[in-house]
């Protein structure tokens, strides 16, 4: 069986494609744009395919011998539905690393249609939500009568183009936290509090983080907030972009915006990686008051990223998936993060 990586000249990309070769797989790697991917494959020996999304036949003609798509070309919200289409189709299993809600929710929606197909659809293979998605898990395992979950993360370590360029895709957009099952729209930086990440107490604010959607899916608890630590300076831009929203979205200042990113260099360096770290914070609540507070702490996010979506890709090619939508604690337990050299877990 065949793992098929498309998007590989993306900052996150190519950490991922190194990762699988260091873990002994040959996969298949794959693009749109011939000679950006011959430039990563051929230095590894690796076999390429090319293919533009927009293009129905062409995206046919990658899954030839292939058993798994681990798709990395963001942002996803314009990428996932046709490689998805195609995953159904032939009967591929579909693994990407996005962090974006409304693609949790449209790939939990086609569950069934992958369950005919005996596939598995499995989104946000890496920092988002892999850590944070087994951290819910294991919070409800400790308090199974939880209704209320919070939530948190504190990245150290930089940003790549790939998550700078769907982070301003976003601006100007309403908040997102689930209430009651339900998810439900809320102003920009609609709520703070103080969280303790292990490095003393820190700003953090409520985003439309992507386990808004998946921590709901595998734990069944129905209050969901995600909170991010942020500089006081963000939160009062946070809070801005209410009124500013409208002059966000706007193509100009979209393209402004982009054309900075690109300018910028792809990501953080190796030794910056190296130095970063993933700190991550849950607490759940039981309706009569009880709580439970576990710590997370990783590899810095890209770092944790590449490691996380091969083993799932691993896990998958060696016969485990489970068909339908999943997210990683549901196919693979809470415990799954804590294979990762570097993660610890402390229950407070």
């Amino acid at each position: 069986m065949s793992l098929l990586i498309y998007g590989v000249t993306g900052y996150t990309g190519r950490l991922i494609v190194q990762r699988a070769v260091d873990a002994g797989l040959r996969p298949i790697l794959s693009g749109r744009d011939i000679e950006s991917v011959r430039a990563v494959a051929e230095p590894l020996g690796l076999p390429f395919r090319i293919a533009s999304l927009n293009d129905r036949v062409a995206v046919d003609a990658l899954f030839h011998d292939v058993r798994v798509v681990l798709h990395c070309a963001g942002p996803f919200s314009q990428t996932y539905a046709p490689m998805v289409d195609a995953c159904l189709r032939h009967r591929v299993h579909y693994l990407d690393i996005t962090g974006e809600l409304p693609v949790f929710e449209a790939l939990a929606a086609r569950t069934h249609e992958a369950q005919r197909a005996n596939i598995m659809l499995m989104p946000g293979t890496g920092f988002d939500v892999v850590p944070s998605d087994c951290l819910a898990a294991h919070l409800h395992a400790r308090l199974p009568d939880a209704t209320s979950l919070a939530l948190g993360f504190r990245a150290l370590g930089g940003v790549s183009r790939g998550t700078a360029l769907t982070m301003i895709e976003n601006l100007g957009k309403p908040g997102c936290i689930r209430v009651r099952g339900q998810l439900v729209p809320v102003p920009p930086a609609y709520h703070t509090r103080t969280i303790d990440f292990g490095d003393g107490p820190k700003l953090a604010v409520t985003i439309p983080w992507g386990d808004v959607s998946t921590a709901y899916h595998s734990t069944g608890i129905g209050d969901v907030r995600v909170y991010m630590s942020v500089h006081p300076k963000q939160l009062s831009m946070l809070k801005r972009s209410r009124h500013l929203g409208w002059l966000l979205r706007t193509s100009f200042v979209q393209r402004r915006l982009a054309a900075k990113v690109r300018a910028a260099p792809a990501g953080p360096n190796e030794q910056a990686r190296a130095k970063g770290a993933s700190l991550l914070w849950g607490e759940a609540t039981a309706p009569d008051g009880r709580m439970v507070t576990s710590r997370l702490r990783g590899p810095e996010g890209y770092t944790l990223t590449a490691d996380t979506a091969v083993r799932i890709a691993q896990r998958v090619l060696n016969g485990d998936a489970p068909p339908g939508f999943q997210t990683p604690s549901r196919a693979y337990g809470a415990d799954f993060v804590l294979e990762t050299p570097g993660v610890t877990r402390e229950d407070l």
